[in-house]
């Protein structure tokens, strides 16, 4: 059991890490300008201005550079029994998890909006796994996993998600712990 878990966190790297990117570079100014453009659907944000081209550039950027270690330890026999997907296609699971984690946060933010949701306002389990939906979603035609993989994951990535904000609000990373 240990090993799958360990193979669904491995797998899910490429999207924790584009996930994690658009906090790690907020405080760089290349791109900083909201997706949105600071439009407006009935009076409320179209995503929210902290959903930027920044974020999106950098989270796509650190999910490829992530699939392409990935590849290079497997192409050296390293984490082998960890592998679930074939990271000869890498530029490929780097960018589709990348957009597919950033597509999924921007989903979540257009619905919260439509919902009265402040930008940055917690919803739980939602804020947990937008991005993880996205990246499965987006990977499935390269990597079609099992439902007791996809429920591990979403599960993992709950547990994940609470345990870096935390270390991330503590550590002066984030405002917010969620």
């Amino acid at each position: 059991m240990l090993n799958l878990i360990l193979q669904c966190f491995y797998l899910m790297l490429p999207a924790y890490f584009a996930n994690m990117a658009p906090v790690i570079v907020k405080k760089i100014n290349f791109l900083k300008v909201p997706i949105d453009f600071n439009r407006k659907i009935n009076n409320m944000p179209v995503f929210g201005k902290n959903k930027t081209f920044r974020g999106l550039f950098f989270g796509v950027l650190f999910s490829i550079v992530v699939a392409y270690i990935q590849f290079v330890l497997n192409d050296n026999g390293i984490f082998l029994s960890l592998a679930i997907a074939d990271y000869s296609n890498w530029l490929l699971i780097g960018l589709l998890m990348g957009f597919g984690a950033i597509i999924g946060d921007l989903a979540e933010s257009f619905v919260k909006r439509r919902l009265s949701f402040k930008s940055g306002e917690g919803v739980f389990p939602f804020d947990q796994i937008d991005f993880v939906v996205g990246a499965l979603i987006f990977v499935y035609p390269l990597v079609k996993l099992s439902v007791s993989k996809i429920a591990i994951i979403i599960l993992l990535s709950i547990v994940l998600h609470i345990i870096v904000n935390h270390a991330a609000f503590y550590a002066k990373v984030r405002d917010k712990k969620w």
